[in-house]
């Protein structure tokens, strides 16, 4: 014998009882609802009757929630919250202006803000709101229309275009540099690691021909700033991205004990990269397909035009 699906309560009925609560009174309720008193008391009585539960405390003409009606009140003010959501999101489709971008930092800092000018003077109207955030956000949850993501791929429920392979290099202070002479004498020092890429540094690793595990303990990063702060401060060896390695290589803060080019010959799926992540839907939003159109055609690579 199975158990019978459990049936909602009439919508009607769940705001009434919401107004009550909210109110402390039928009355209150009736007049906020443009009811009659009685009506408020039917659809009251019509939830609990299918609670098969008691909600309020009567004491004359007072009443007061009991704990199961202060929960069910909670939960009714999500949902409430929830479907005006909803409906704020659809009224927007096809009539917005505003596009809701979640860059990666790395990429916001280093790539995108030199070049929104040359899309702004493309869509001089559209509302661009830029958030950041090191993980693929929730589309939904987080109001996301596109991100730029770091990654090595594999959001297959989204629609996904590579923009720009993100090349490491072996980075570390010259101090820890000396006793690095060959791949094999990384295993003797601390490895600095991206949470996001668990596989980095052993494929990294493997490419270079070492063989066994790493002797002392490695240390993670949620950023590439962090991780970039922590080689400076000789705290161990990392994967720099190219233009921060050529940057602090150039200063002599750091040197590539390796070479520029240690990633040289790796298969493809094994370099991370920044993408272009967005739910099929949104491309049907015009603004949102004409910043996707220009994130693609940019040559990410090259030297930003600023247009002065």
């Amino acid at each position: 014998m199975t158990d019978r699906p459990f049936r909602l309560p009439p919508l009607n009925a769940l705001r009434v009882f919401h107004t009550v609560v909210r109110h402390r009174s039928f009355r209150a309720a009736a007049d906020e609802l443009r009811v009659s008193p009685q009506a408020v008391s039917q659809q009251i009585k019509l939830l609990e009757d299918t609670l098969g539960l008691e909600l309020f405390v009567r004491k004359g003409r007072a009443i007061e929630p009991n704990e199961q009606a202060i929960l069910l009140a909670h939960y009714i003010q999500a949902g409430f919250d929830e479907f005006a959501e909803g409906l704020r999101r659809v009224g927007k489709i096809g009539q917005r202006s505003r596009i809701n971008l979640n860059a990666s930092p790395y990429f916001a800092t280093r790539f995108l803000l030199d070049r929104l000018g040359q899309f702004r003077q493309i869509m001089p109207d559209a509302d661009l709101r830029l958030t950041t955030m090191v993980e693929l956000p929730d589309f939904v949850a987080d109001d996301v229309d596109v991100a730029i993501q770091w990654g090595f791929g594999g959001w297959t429920e989204f629609d996904q275009v590579l923009l720009l392979r993100d090349i490491k290099v072996i980075c570390c202070t010259p101090e820890i540099g000396r006793g690095l002479r060959a791949p094999a004498d990384l295993l003797a020092v601390p490895l600095l690691h991206s949470v996001l890429a668990d596989r980095l540094w052993p494929n990294v690793l493997a490419h270079l021909g070492v063989v066994g595990a790493p002797q002392r303990s490695e240390i993670r990063f949620q950023d590439a700033a962090t991780m970039r702060r922590a080689t400076l401060a000789g705290l161990g060896v990392g994967l720099l991205s190219r233009i921060d390695a050529e940057e602090d290589l150039a200063s002599g803060k750091l040197v590539a004990p390796f070479g520029l080019e240690v990633m040289q010959g790796m298969p493809a799926a094994q370099i991370p990269g920044f993408y272009l992540v967005l739910p099929k839907a949104h491309r049907r939003v015009k603004p949102i397909a004409s910043f996707c159109d220009w994130v693609k055609q940019e040559d990410w690579a090259g030297v930003p035009d600023r247009g002065f």
